[in-house]
């Protein structure tokens, strides 16, 4: 009697089970770059931005994967996804990948990244040293030439700040202050974390009730105030009931 011998399916994992450990300038910077650039292609239905995700490049090879800490992929769709398998993105690899190294990752950072991205045609490649322990600057680029990487030649803001330019994007990466930001190269406009954009509202939201008693002065009522504050009554009321009470 014949053997059937039965085909054992691959097995794409969404992790490899192993806790992150990351410093807490690290994980902050890993945080406001994804978030920034989420929000700035966040209108665009053709451009994928994550960070920490398993990318499977090569189908049948479970081992071969690479988990940039950024990263931002052009013409594919913007949802989320637990892992990202070329083969079903029509071989979409990133444009974009942003490494936040240190003295425990440098060699691979450094040395066996680089080489992997560039095979793999990624075509910029930018590491940054939140701490400062061994990255000299703490910011680096490099684009895609021939199939290897050149270094990007940094631009000089103010004493220790510069930026970096990524054509691929087209936003500057500026060091101020030793802190990695996202800007755009046009309007050189900062491109803001969730957070920053939900405190900006908040202290705009105050800015406005602090100029109801002003309003008031003038002789409008609470509806006329709401309308040229674009407040609902209810704040107005809550407001005005808050200063009673202090």
């Amino acid at each position: 009697m014949s053997k059937i011998r039965l085909k054992t399916a691959i097995v794409y994992p969404d992790g490899d089970g192993a806790p992150m450990a990351e410093s807490d300038q690290a994980r902050d910077h890993l945080t406001y770059s994804v978030e920034a650039l989420q929000l700035y292609f966040q209108n665009h239905n053709n451009v994928y931005v994550s960070g920490n995700l398993f990318i499977y490049y090569e189908r049948g090879n479970p081992s071969g994967v690479i988990a940039p800490d950024v990263f931002v992929i052009f013409g594919v769709p913007n949802h989320p996804r637990m892992s990202y398998k070329i083969w079903e993105e029509n071989n979409h690899l990133p444009n974009f990948i942003l490494e936040i190294t240190s003295k425990t990752t440098q060699t691979q950072d450094l040395e066996d990244k680089p080489l992997k991205y560039a095979r793999l045609g990624v075509q910029e490649y930018f590491q940054y040293d939140p701490t400062g322990d061994y990255l000299r600057p703490p910011l680096k680029g490099y684009s895609l030439v021939s199939g290897a990487y050149q270094e990007k030649t940094a631009a000089s803001i103010v004493e220790q700040d510069y930026l970096l330019e990524s054509e691929v994007l087209g936003l500057q990466l500026r060091l101020i202050s030793s802190k990695l930001r996202f800007y755009d190269s046009k309007t050189e406009r900062l491109l803001p974390s969730y957070q920053e954009i939900e405190l900006a509202r908040q202290q705009e939201q105050l800015a406005r009730k602090q100029a109801i008693p002003r309003l008031q002065a003038l002789g409008l009522n609470t509806k006329q105030i709401a309308m040229a504050l674009d407040l609902s009554l209810e704040d107005i009321n809550e407001y005005l009931n808050s200063e009673t009470q202090d």
